[in-house]
Parts: C-alpha cells; sequence; structure tokens
C-alpha cells in the first residue's frame, strides 16, 4: 500500500491530548550499521530510505536515527563538527530531505539526534578557542580552567571521563607553553559546552530551528542530565558500581544538576512554536524513576528513556515493581513511561538478559568477559522481554536488529574494535562495539545485504546469516515475524494508551496484567504455569498446550 500526501497528513496528526509521541513505537536507526548504500562499509541516509517501506511493514510509527551531522567519528558520530549539515559518509542535506519525505509519505515520523554536552574538537568554535587567549569570549563557550598546582600541572579536579582516563586535557597556548585545561567528560576530542553561557545556548536553539524547518518531528537529546556542572566543580569519586554514565551515584557534579531544567524548558518552548506535536526525549540517566519523572513535566521533556526498567534483571517482583514505580511517577506529571530494552550504547537484551555475571553499563562483553551468556536462553527471554514492553501503556523505543533476535557481537578481532572505551581503558572494557554490528538484510549477498560490495566497518559474524531479515519474513516463528504481529495487536487495541491493571493468583515468578482487551502474562519461573481461557494473540515462543513455559510471555484475548 502506497500512502497519499493526503493519508499521510491524516496519519500524522493528532488531536490535543493524543500526542503521537504519547504511545508511540519508534525505531532506533544507528546509521553507520542500518544499510549502506554506497557501498563503502558505512551506512548512510540513502540506505536508510531504502528500507523504509520494511519499516512501515514492522509496524514502527517513528524511526530515530543517531547522529549523522559532519563529525570526525572519534565517537561514531557523537562528536559532532557542524550541527547543521550532513557528515559526507552519509550523504548530503538532499539525502536526508528525500529520507524525511520519505518517511513522511508512509505515515512514519523522524526524530533527529542531538548532542548538546559536548562538540567535536574540531568545531569551529572550538578551534577559535584554542587559538584564542584564557578569558576571551571564545574559550567562554566551553569550560576551561587553570589547573592546579605549582605551575598549573595538575588538572583542576579529580573527575575521570566516562569513557576512561580523565576528565581534563592541557591545551598548548599560541607561544608554545603550557596552558589551561579544557574538560570532556567522554573522550578528549568531545570538549564540554559552558552552559552557563547564553551565546551557547542561543547558539542550539538556532540549531532546533534548523531541522524543525526542514521538518523533522522531534529530538532524542543526547547526555540530557549533564549540560550543567555543579558550581566550583568540586572534586568527586564515583561509586566504581555505578556504571559508566554514573547512574547509580547520588549528587555528581556533572550529572542531575538542577539549572538544567532552564534549558529543557526554553527548547520546550522552540518547540511549541511548530505545528505538528514536536517531541523532546531525554536520554537521562538519573538514580531513581522519581528524579527521571521531572524531566517530562508539562513545560520540559516529552519523554525520558526509562532506564531503570532496561536495567532491571529477570525477575517477576523487579519487573512488577519498577513498572508500577514508572506508571505512577511518570503519570504523576502527566507524562507517558517510555520503556527502552537495548540501544547503541547497551549489551543487547538477547545476551544480556542471559548474563551470568555483572556487567556495568557501559562495560560491554567480549571473550574474556565472566559470565557469558547463553544464546538460547538469552533469545527466549528477549522475545519475552519484548512482549511484556510492548503490552505496556506508554511509549516504547526499539533498538535496530532486534527484531531480528540480534545477540551482542562477543567476538569481535580486537584490532577491529573502534569504540573510545577501549583504546582509553587499555582495553579493560569492551565498549559497546557489539551491539553496534551492521545488520544483515539479505543471507547470501554479501556483507549480507548491509551493501553490495561486502564491506563493513565492523565484522559480521558468520551465523547472522540464519538471522537475516529475508530468511525471517515469511517464517511465521521468526523472531521478525513475532515483532510485527505484536506491534500490530498493539495498534490496533490501542494498548499504548490503555491502563494496566495487574492479575492475582499466578504466582510469585509470573507477570500478569490486563491493559485493555489483552491479557499478558509472562512466566519467568522454572516451571510452566496454567493458562486462562481464551484466544491467543500473541506468544513468544510454543506453548505447552494450555500451560506457559519458561521464560515466555503471551498476549491473550480478553474475555
Amino acid at each position: 500500500m502506497t500512502f497519499t500526501q493526503e493519508d499521510a497528513r491524516a496519519e500524522l496528526a493528532s488531536a490535543p491530548g493524543s500526542e503521537w509521541w504519547r504511545t508511540a513505537v519508534i525505531y532506533q536507526i544507528y546509521p553507520r550499521s542500518f544499510a549502506d548504500a554506497s557501498g563503502d562499509g558505512l551506512g548512510d541516509l540513502p540506505g536508510v530510505t531504502a528500507h523504509l517501506d520494511d519499516l512501515r511493514e514492522l509496524g514502527v510509527d517513528a524511526i530515530w536515527l543517531s547522529p549523522f551531522q559532519t563529525s570526525p567519528q572519534k565517537d561514531a558520530g557523537y562528536d559532532v563538527a557542524d550541527y547543521r549539515d550532513v557528515d559526507p559518509i552519509f550523504g548530503t542535506l538532499a539525502d536526508f530531505d528525500a529520507m524525511l519525505a520519505g518517511a513522511h509519505e508512509r505515515g512514519i515520523r523522524v526524530i533527529v539526534d542531538l548532542v548538546p554536552n559536548h562538540s567535536s574538537d574540531q568545531h569551529v568554535w572550538f578551534q577559535q578557542a584554542l587559538k584564542a587567549a584564557p578569558g576571551s569570549p571564545e574559550r567562554a563557550r566551553y569550560i576551561f580552567r587553570e589547573g592546579k598546582g605549582e605551575n598549573g600541572e595538575l588538572p583542576p579536579n579529580n573527575w575521570e571521563s566516562v569513557f576512561g582516563g580523565g576528565m581534563w586535557k592541557r591545551v598548548t597556548e599560541a607561544d608554545g607553553t603550557p596552558g589551561q585545561w579544557y574538560l570532556h567528560i567522554f573522550d578528549e576530542t568531545q570538549p564540554d559546552f559552558d552552559w552557563t553561557n547564553e551565546e551557547v545556548r542561543a547558539e542550539f536553539r538556532d540549531v532546533l530551528r534548523f531541522w524543525l524547518d526542514r521538518g523533522v518531528d522531534g529530538f532524542r537529546v543526547d547526555v540530557a542530565h549533564g549540560l550543567i556542572k555543579a558550581e566550583g566543580l568540586p572534586d568527586y569519586t564515583p561509586d566504581p558500581e555505578g556504571g559508566s554514565m554514573g547512574g547509580d551515584a547520588d549528587a555528581v557534579p556533572y550529572w542531575g544538576q538542577p539549572g538544567v531544567h532552564e534549558v529543557w524548558r526554553e527548547w520546550h518552548e522552540v518547540l511549541a512554536e511548530y505545528d505538528g506535536d514536536r517531541a523532546l526525549c531525554a536520554e537521562a540517566w538519573l538514580p531513581t524513576v522519581a528524579e527521571t519523572a521531572l524531566w517530562v513535566r508539562p513545560d520540559e521533556m516529552h519523554q525520558a528513556f526509562n532506564f531503570h526498567y532496561l536495567e532491571t534483571k529477570w525477575d517477576a517482583a523487579a519487573l512488577r515493581a519498577v513498572i508500577e514505580e514508572s506508571l505512577a511517577e511518570y503519570g504523576a506529571v502527566g507524562a507517558p513511561s517510555t520503556w527502552v530494552l537495548s540501544n547503541h550504547d547497551v549489551v543487547r537484551h538477547a545476551s544480556r538478559l542471559a548474563l551470568t555475571a555483572e556487567n556495568p553499563q557501559g562495560a560491554g562483553i567480549g571473550p574474556k568477559s565472566p559470565g557469558q551468556p547463553d544464546p538460547v536462553k538469552g533469545l527466549r527471554r528477549a522475545r519475552a522481554a519484548t512482549a511484556l514492553m510492548l503490552a505496556l501503556p506508554g511509549s516504547s523505543y526499539l533498538y535496530q536488529g532486534e527484531e531480528l533476535g540480534l545477540p551482542e557481537v562477543i567476538d569481535l578481532p580486537d584490532d577491529a574494535r573502534q569504540d573510545p572505551t577501549w583504546f582509553r581503558t587499555n582495553g579493560e572494557r569492551y565498549g559497546r562495539d557489539g551491539c553496534r554490528v551492521p545488520l544483515p538484510w539479505t543471507a547470501d549477498a554479501p556483507a549480507y545485504g548491509f551493501n553490495d560490495t561486502g564491506a563493513s566497518w565492523l565484522p559480521q559474524p558468520t551465523e547472522w546469516a540464519d538471522l537475516a531479515h529475508d530468511v525471517q519474513v515469511d517464517d511465521p516463528a521468526s523472531t521478525l515475524s513475532m515483532y510485527r504481529a505484536l506491534l500490530a495487536e498493539r495498534r490496533a487495541r490501542g494498548l499504548g494508551a490503555g491502563s494496566l491493571e495487574w492479575l492475582d493468583g499466578y504466582g510469585d515468578d509470573v507477570v500478569a496484567a490486563r491493559n485493555g482487551s489483552v491479557l499478558v502474562i509472562a512466566n519467568l519461573g522454572d516451571a510452566s504455569v496454567d493458562l486462562p481461557a481464551g484466544e491467543v494473540l500473541v506468544a513468544s515462543g510454543p506453548l505447552d498446550g494450555d500451560r506457559l513455559p519458561t521464560d515466555t510471555t503471551v498476549w491473550i484475548a480478553a474475555a
């Protein structure tokens, strides 16, 4: 079916109080790894355009594209040198416009990734700062400070980078002498902006309008809990178990500072200037669900990723608790919960849910990691977890390839790894390359259909031939078919706009609830459980007659 422009406008419209982002299923595209039309081994925007029909058939409401703006690619595009242009490796602004138009013609909205906490060190502003004197307006756009010690030879504080090593780098001044230090929460090629500077704030308001004027439907905001740093930049030693984003730490002086909310109120006002319910989604790693909900008050962000749900172990009691808390806390501020299980920064949930050792966020897994996952158990749990998530009211995000059941790629050669985490920790942390390997589209094609040349910026495992899109698309038992069935039922039955009612009598190892016309029952225990009578709409795995096996979720039409 081909949508007309009139169909598209009707599909994209929403009445007040029923904004699309409240219930949407949004598919994350990591452009480097989605599809490569040019054949150079890196995915690109024409590759996205070529697969828009596949995304429509999958049944998603919107796509979110990880950064495609001009960048030296030191952190796979999260180091932006020009916020108003497309990097040549991904195409051109004309390619972006064509992709956007094609998505809208199919009733699919487009969300753009924006990285406001830091720029690339190749950004014209930072290059100007390096040439300017201490105390200059050029340096005031970033966080430059004098060092400690007799000759300023020590960094201004003890902060450690998310990617490993120190969070400060010393510059050489124009006269060749050692000079000030600049802050970089991530890699040294990613200097942090100073968001107390009105020039910085005005620049990003203009960047928002640049993309909104082109017709984008919203923004996913990278490191939304960063930007503002505690006054005085006090020393801080993080909890070593808190993960690379520090999500479990309290009072982190570079995360979640109150002043950041002023920024999001400004951005909210910019989006309100445009028709069509444009949305902001926060990547905000914060200590509690209640604190995360503060990001989605009515005058701030519209969505915030529910990382507490993502990080919950495969345990029925824990899942019931985080679901109940999320619905209560987000509901208290009038926002939907935004559920997510995988993204470009975490171990894919087809592997993560079967790990038997702790794995802090951002650490990744490799051949020497403890607690290696059982791939069969991991996929079974991943399918069950997805079926549970998509039955919940609110919005959900999917990460490219999870609809194929892709696991984390563990056995990447050391010399193929590209994540800065790998290099900055001297190989102590594998980082995120394992979830970023290019997708398999066609089993018997070069690079499994990622392109037609066989080039691939990260090597693809041979077993991915069995998981290719063309192998799964006509197999009713495939993971792809399950996703398509779940999304069709979810939309037809309005589950995103529904409400959850817990069901009793299923035991401690079962998550059972009713959402409108659907009973969702997930068995996380070791023994099978009885199922109620009713039409089975979708099951994440084979049923045992009228019993639900372990690590399986079923949707049943409510009587």
